[in-house]
Order: structure tokens, then C-alpha cells, then sequence
């Protein structure tokens, strides 16, 4: 028999409206509500048919319901132009990704989360308190993506082919999750990472919302990526953008972000703010990087991926399991299914013992 949340979930998933949906299928769009408000159930024809449309298969659209993230306790990387298609697509996405967490956890001891609370701290005290207590000193993060799954953080990717969707944190209970849409530089991707570790740390238990929020975690980010200790000492005075453009790669971090913290610590005026904003534009640096870096990936997923491929679980078993579509499976976790299976050709059976910290 139908689930109705799951129905709703896989909908959402693929951009559909009710009355998108119910034009595909060809009934009404009060027909798709009542399946939705579980009303009604449709016969066994209709169901497959569901399921064929919606690429999910007739098992995941009728097992038992799903702990699904609702808008209201999701952080949003990106606000203004995203729409409500956007959002539910991307939030259904992370929905799965709690089932595939759910089933690791039946098999495998990941690190637990060792973040601390920091509501009511200015976003810049909050990086230093930060850094303090993971002891990472002044020096630049070497991999955000490590960082956070070392200190308990799971970590998916989203792969949503729209820029109006950045990323988005969310507390599961004690359990921290951030999703980064991998569209993106990646530059780009790292300082995402540490906006919704803003989020997590600071805005966990209440706080501003919106507009205001989002800026906090950006002067998280800002700080977290680039300590003001550090980027003084190595940066006292600026004249030229193509200092900042060599002086950007020690931190790995963009050149409007670089930009934007020069400004911040008052190392360049307003007056340079501006001309090297215009500067960065014109030679395209808002959507491309010089020196641009690789993208990081999880360690996590990839130890957890070779162990099971040790066992010959592959991609296709993991979510014949979940009874997810594997696409689903490989968008979550960086692509990294098919490298995994390559990794574990090459030699023997790794031990899953996770990193405690990289920097």
C-alpha cells in the first residue's frame, strides 16, 4: 500500500507540483492530494505508473515513512532567488540522505559530533572559540570537508543543476548534516562548508533568521577560513588586485572572499573595496578562479564505500537496500561510488578507521 509521505517525498525530489504531477499522470490534482493526505490510495496499476514516472521504485513508494527535513529547521546557503521547487528538491535529497545515514550507522562507527554551542557569540569570537577548541591554532584549514567529518559532521553532496541553491545544514537530533550543491568552484564549495558550520554552531538552538542570520554565517565563514592573526601578519598593506589574487591560494578561499576580509579587517579602504570588487567582475572572477583549486571530496563516504566494496556490497545492492535509485546514491555521495570499487581493486581490505583530525 501507498505511503503518502513517501509519495510526497519522491514528488517533491523530482520538481513536481501537485498539479504538475497530476497533469503527467492524468488525473486530477485533488486525485494527487488525497494520495498525499492518504485519503485514498490508488490501485496497483496507478502505483506502478507512480513509480515509473517518478523514477523510484514501487517498494520505496510503500515502505514505512520517513523522517523528512522540513523547511523551517533547514539553514539555506542561498535565499532570494530560490524557489519553492528548489528548495523541497533539495530537501527531499537530504531526506535520503538520512536513510543511507541511518543504514551506515547499522554497519560501520563514525565519528561523533564535537561541536559546542555558541548562540549569542559574535560570528567572530565564535571562529576563534572554534578554532580554539578543535586546536587549529591560526594556521589555514587544509580541507573543510575533512574537517567537519572528523568532528562528526556528515557531509553529501547535492547534485542540483541550479546556482539558486547553494547548501544547507541541519541538526537531526545531536547529529549535525551539511549538503553542498558541487556546481559551484571550488573555492567556492569550502567557504559553503564553513557558512553552514556557522550555522550549525550558532543559530543550533534559535537566534535571527533571514537576512541577518545568513550574514552572521558568512562573518563566520570569513574569520573560520581566514583568522585575522593570520591574514594581518601576512598581509599588512594591499595595492594591487593581483595581491590578493597570489595572496588567496594560502588560504584557498575565493577572491571576493578574500576581498571581502581584507575589508573587514580594514586592511583596505572603502574606496579599495570597490575598485577591486569592479576589478574581480571584470576579469570574471565572480563565477571562475585563478589558480583554482581541486574540489574536495568525503573521506568518510570514501572508507565506507571500499570497505563495502571489499565485502562486493556494490553501489547497485546499497540501494536496492534503500530501495533507492542509485543515481540518488551517487549524487548524495560525491560520486564516488565508481571510485571506491576502483580503490579497492587495487589493493587489500582497508580498515575503517576514521580520521580524529587532519589539520
Amino acid at each position: 500500500m501507498l505511503t503518502p509521505g513517501r509519495l510526497s517525498l519522491a514528488r517533491k525530489r523530482r520538481g513536481l507540483t501537485k498539479k504538475g504531477f497530476a497533469e503527467v499522470l492524468g488525473v486530477t490534482p485533488h486525485t494527487v492530494l488525497r494520495y498525499e493526505s492518504g485519503e485514498m490510495s490508488p490501485s496497483p496499476e496507478t502505483l506502478e505508473r507512480i513509480a515509473q514516472i517518478l523514477n523510484f521504485p514501487p517498494a520505496f513508494l510503500c515502505a514505512p515513512d520517513v523522517d523528512e527535513i522540513i523547511s523551517d529547521a533547514a539553514s539555506f546557503r542561498s535565499l532570494t532567488s530560490m524557489t519553492a521547487k528548489d528548495r523541497d528538491a533539495a530537501l527531499a535529497a537530504g531526506t535520503l540522505a538520512y536513510l543511507f545515514s541511518d543504514w551506515v550507522d547499522e554497519n560501520f562507527s563514525l565519528p561523533e559530533p564535537c561541536l559546542i554551542d555558541l548562540k549569542g557569540e559574535s560570528p567572530e569570537v565564535a571562529a576563534r572559540s572554534l578554532r580554539q577548541e578543535w586546536g587549529l591554532g591560526e594556521q589555514p584549514v587544509k580541507n573543510m570537508v575533512h574537517l567537519l567529518e572528523a568532528k562528526g559532521v556528515r557531509v553529501f553532496s547535492l547534485a542540483e543543476n541550479t546556482r539558486t541553491v547553494d547548501a544547507f545544514s541541519v541538526w537531526r537530533g545531536t547529529r549535525p548534516f551539511i549538503f553542498m550543491n558541487t556546481i559551484k568552484t571550488a573555492e567556492h564549495g569550502r567557504f559553503d562548508a564553513a557558512h553552514e558550520l556557522g550555522h550549525l554552531v550558532l543559530h543550533r538552538h534559535g537566534g535571527p533568521s533571514g537576512r541577518r542570520a545568513e550574514d552572521e554565517a558568512n562573518r563566520f565563514a570569513s574569520s573560520f577560513l581566514m583568522p585575522a592573526a593570520d591574514v594581518i601578519a601576512r598581509l599588512p598593506r594591499i595595492h594591487t588586485l593581483n595581491q590578493i589574487v597570489e595572496a588567496k591560494k594560502r588560504w584557498a578561499v575565493s577572491v571576493m572572499a578574500m576581498i571581502y576580509r581584507l575589508h573587514a579587517l580594514e586592511i583596505i579602504s572603502d574606496w579599495q573595496y570597490r575598485m577591486f570588487c569592479i576589478q574581480a567582475s571584470d576579469h570574471g572572477y565572480r563565477t571562475s578562479e585563478p589558480f583554482g583549486i581541486q574540489r574536495e571530496q568525503s573521506v568518510v563516504w570514501q572508507k565506507v564505500l571500499t570497505a563495502l566494496w571489499t565485502e562486493r556490497i556494490t553501489k547497485n545492492e546499497i540501494a536496492e537496500r534503500l530501495s533507492i535509485p542509485t543515481a540518488e546514491i551517487e549524487n548524495l555521495l560525491f560520486g564516488l561510488t565508481g571510485a571506491a570499487s576502483a580503490s579497492s581493486d587495487r589493493g587489500g581490505r582497508p580498515p575503517l578507521r576514521l580520521v580524529s583530525d587532519p589539520n
